[in-house]
């Protein structure tokens, strides 16, 4: 009477230990949000693919699980992303600034991109504003309320704001506000529509890495491929030989990173030096570097680092 129950605990405790060690891995997944379309999700999936994870091929799948990364992706509408972050539900997201202070989540910016730049001013009918302090008690339109309305109350100037979604540069035009508050690029759109710029930039924005624990198990991880990638978007590895007696000249002009690679060449009189320069001076370095006797003058790019 007594063999079943031991075959019984026999074939049990595995599958308890497995259930357990299952339980464990999981709860350790990194859940991270990623902006589900436009500029900003194109940019953080190509981003993302650098850095070496697995990231969505169809636009419609909501969640991506990476498990040999230890990551599971979570595709969601730009503007909720730093409200998710912030209650806990995820870990981390990518999101613009702007989105995130419009949020007034608690998640905190752990890491600024190199992508999504944006810069948010005010404008007006041209000629009627030139200071700040114009706006008292008129009505500004803006589809980030929360955002507009912490910073005109640092600034101690009280406005009617107006929530609209999407473009409000045709607000003023068709008598809804009497200024806006909105992304300015260039300024050409807003003076189509008879606006001008005035008054001090509201917010420079970009894409960041927000995160409710910046000490979350992966993050660091995270947080470091994406710099890698950065360094490849930024940098490239240039190659050239040059005269020994040189090497202080050369140097100058590309001191690299922390200090240029030098190996000598056969023969004793000339040195091969590699060196990290900035991707948009390669040209210019090239033709220093070769006005002052360097050859064999060679540029490759950098598919990721670790710096």
């Amino acid at each position: 009477m007594s063999r079943p129950p031991a075959i019984r605990a026999r074939r049990i405790a595995p599958h308890t230990r497995f259930a357990k060690e299952t339980a464990h891995v999981m709860s350790e997944v990194l859940k991270i949000a990623v902006p589900n379309k436009g500029t900003l999700s194109e940019n953080a999936v190509s981003m993302l693919r650098e850095a070496g994870y697995a990231v969505r091929r169809d636009p419609k799948e909501l969640i991506v699980a990476d498990p040999r990364n230890g990551v599971e992706f979570f595709y969601l509408r730009p503007r909720d992303i730093a409200t998710y972050v912030g209650s806990g539900a995820l870990h981390v997201g990518i999101t613009g600034r702007d989105l995130l202070l419009d949020s007034r989540s608690t998640a905190k910016e752990i890491e600024s991109l190199d992508f999504g730049a944006s810069t948010f001013r005010f404008a007006g009918v041209i000629g009627e504003f030139s200071d700040l302090t114009d706006l008292t008690g008129r009505r500004v339109a803006t589809s980030y309320e929360n955002l507009v309305g912490d910073f005109l109350a640092q600034q101690g100037v009280e406005v009617d704001l107006v929530h609209l979604d999407g473009a409000v540069e045709s607000a003023v035009r068709l008598g809804v506000a009497d200024a806006v508050a909105d992304v300015v690029e260039t300024g050409s759109t807003l003076r189509k529509q008879g606006l001008e710029i005035f008054g001090p930039v509201i917010l420079k924005s970009n894409a960041v890495v927000i995160a409710n624990n910046a000490d979350a198990p992966g993050v660091s991880t995270l947080l470091r491929r994406l710099q890698g990638v950065m360094v490849a978007h930024q940098y490239v590895l240039m190659d050239y030989d040059l005269p020994a007696d040189l090497l202080d000249k050369a140097s100058a002009i590309t001191p690299g990173f922390e200090a240029p690679t030098v190996s000598p060449l056969r023969g004793g009189d000339w040195v091969a030096v590699r060196v990290m320069v900035p991707r948009e001076d390669t040209n210019e370095l090239m033709d220093r570097l070769y006005e002052i006797g360097a050859r064999a003058i060679l540029v490759s790019p950098i598919h990721a680092a670790r710096i």
